[in-house]
């Protein structure tokens, strides 16, 4: 495991003066020098309570609003690129390129050691999508890791995708085991990105060259470590922390725009999350949020009020009193 950097080591970061990041030296992988990035708001309350946030797939941090939410409730708020994602990704590296999920534990390990040593211990451990099937296996893989509780904003536990595209994945995840950099296209198009950014159809700014419209392509390694992770929650985890797992009331999927992506989530099959969260522990509370695209915090306000209410009330039952 990599030694964390100095607390104090921060550079200013791309989202402007309320935030400040902090690079997270890893050891090298088959690609050569590997980092993760740690993001801070700079304006935290007077408590012993965070959050660390981590991204989904063709994603990084940028949700200023996010990070206010948590601050205004009474959270210390970061935010983790992972390697070979946003500010942590390298010129020689392809993006999201792993060839097995716990790679991405120890940028968790990393990251969550600044977070303690800067005085937080309540630990509340978030993901969206992907990084919420990473965060969920890392709970698991750690159980020492002293995480008070997990957020799940629409976590990616299995596929969305007509049944004759399914065929051809056992045969690609066995691929993956030989061929990781096998490139494959990418089953996801772009419209889901034309629904968020304001330069398309949507209402939030962000850097296209760290979340562009047309996803990155995905190669034989990266689907065979997603797979096996989906394998670990269909099977069931352990989980002793509280879990809430919140995702969109419905899935829209149509060939061509339509205003409901808007309000549903078009990435992902919902029921997939409604039928699989239960099965990560004992103490799983799993809610739908009328109206929610899938990144839920990006959300129409109506259904992003909503989520966030959901958020803090839950938190507000399940954490230690301040």
């Amino acid at each position: 495991m990599a030694s964390s950097p100095a607390p104090d080591t921060y550079l200013p970061d791309p989202l402007g003066p309320d935030f400040q990041l902090c690079h997270l030296p890893q050891p090298p992988d088959y690609e050569g020098e590997v980092r993760a990035t740690l993001v801070r708001h700079c304006h935290p309350p007077a408590t012993t309570r965070a959050v660390l946030y981590v991204h989904g797939f063709n994603d990084y941090f940028f949700q200023r609003d996010l990070a206010a939410e948590y601050a205004a409730h009474g959270f210390r708020f970061y935010a983790l690129d992972l390697r070979k994602y946003g500010r942590a990704l390298l010129r020689h590296q392809w993006p999201n390129n792993v060839r097995d999920l716990a790679e991405y534990y120890e940028d968790l390990d990393a990251a969550l050691a600044v977070v303690r040593a800067e005085g937080s211990t309540t630990l509340v451990l978030s993901g969206h999508s992907t990084g919420g099937l990473i965060v969920s296996l890392y709970a698991q893989a750690r159980p020492k890791a002293g995480l008070a509780a997990l957020v799940l904003n629409s976590p990616f536990f299995d596929l969305f995708q007509p049944w004759y595209r399914k065929l051809g994945v056992p045969l690609v995840t066995r691929l993956g085991a030989l061929l990781p950099d096998l490139k494959l296209p990418a089953s996801l198009s772009d419209t889901y990105g034309q629904s968020l950014h304001r330069a398309y159809r949507g209402q939030w700014d962000y850097d296209l060259a760290w979340k562009p419209n047309r996803v990155f392509h995905i190669n034989a390694g990266w689907l065979r470590a997603i797979r096996a992770g989906h394998r670990q929650v269909r099977r069931g985890l352990q989980l002793p922390m509280p879990v809430l797992v919140l995702h969109s009331d419905r899935t829209a999927y149509s060939r061509k725009w339509s205003d409901d992506f808007l309000r549903a989530d078009i990435v992902l099959d919902v029921q997939h999350i409604r039928q699989l969260g239960p099965r990560l522990g004992p103490n799983v509370t799993v809610k739908a949020i009328e109206g929610g695209i899938h990144d839920l915090f990006l959300s129409a306000p109506a259904a992003r009020t909503a989520a966030y209410q959901a958020v803090f009330d839950w938190l507000d039952t399940v954490l230690p009193p301040q």
